[in-house]
């Protein structure tokens, strides 16, 4: 297939926007995206140190090269990369993390569960099992991330969830029926270094696209200890139910920022429509369902 947008062989078909792309366009695309979620939610500003979650798999490489052709020319932020070693045998060497940093000139820093908290996460699968190995891998990689990112200045943290991530995350608040989860405002907590998420509105297909074109020596390996993970039975209903609905990731991340916004205005009460004489919402569904058939549009979500 040819580009939509020019003469070019494409490289990707984005389903949900129905435009095939060349490499040039696809980047472009790509990037407007990551900075635009940047821009909006202002999560870079002068003065900043900035550090990338770099486990060195696709998604934290695909954001390393993203910041670094972001930033390289800026002299008011600094970029870096952290990288934590769990201690899963035969699972991401955290010298393939280095090699990625170094290719593009940043300075790189790593730790590891064994020096910190005197054990692996392999030992902790002997002693309690794998069903809850990825909490427990969570909880300790995160704190370890944030004290080293503490002790070296960082400002703001960068990590590599994108789209598909933060709708499986809200979907799973939903099944766990976790409201605080769900509700918990996104605010700075002191002590806590701040998380940005560049790619969050990008689905992951593309991030493993921009990766491939961009990045060599990422991991591909997936862990393996996340087979029992809730998270593996959410990503499957959820690319299924959205082969068929391509918007349904995307409205599921609105949901989730929606309902963390401490500012997001009360909802209108009902009323009468004007049209009609039918009590409704803040739009008439009625007369807009009729007005639409007999148009031959459509503004119903699927």
């Amino acid at each position: 297939m040819q580009c939509s947008k020019c003469r070019r062989d494409a490289v990707i078909y984005q389903r949900y926007s129905g435009l095939h792309l060349c490499e040039q366009h696809f980047n472009r695309d790509f990037e407007a995206k990551a900075k635009r979620a940047i821009r909006e939610h202002r999560w870079i500003e002068s003065g900043d140190t900035v550090a990338v979650a770099l486990s060195g798999g696709k998604d934290s490489s695909a954001v390393l090269f993203f910041l670094h052709r972001l930033l390289h020319e800026r002299r008011d932020v600094r970029l870096m990369a952290i990288t934590v070693d769990e201690g899963i045998g035969g699972y991401r060497d955290p010298g393939q993390a280095r090699a990625i940093a170094d290719r593009v000139g940043i300075p790189w820093v790593t730790a590891s569960f064994r020096e910190e908290y005197g054990i692996t996460l392999d030992e902790i699968v002997v002693r309690k099992g794998t069903r809850l190995s990825c909490s427990y891998c969570g909880v300790l990689r995160r704190a370890l991330m944030n004290r080293v990112a503490r002790e070296e200045g960082v400002t703001k943290f960068a990590y590599g969830f994108n789209l598909d991530d933060e709708a499986q995350s809200v979907l799973m608040n939903v099944l766990r029926g976790d409201p605080d989860r769900l509700t918990r405002p996104v605010r700075e907590v002191a002590g806590l270094v701040p998380r940005i998420k560049p790619f969050m509105y990008i689905p992951e297909r593309e991030v493993a696209l921009y990766a491939f074109l961009h990045v060599e020596g990422f991991d591909l390996a997936g862990c393996p200890y996340a087979a029992d993970a809730l998270r593996g039975d959410v990503r499957g209903i959820l690319d299924g139910y959205t082969y068929r609905h391509p918007a349904t990731k995307y409205s599921l991340v609105n949901l989730g920022e929606t309902l963390r916004n401490p500012e997001k205005p009360a909802t209108d009460g009902l009323r009468v429509c004007e049209r009609c004489g039918e009590p409704c919402g803040k739009t008439c569904r009625v007369c807009q369902v009729l007005d639409e058939v007999r148009k031959g549009t459509s503004t119903i979500p699927d």
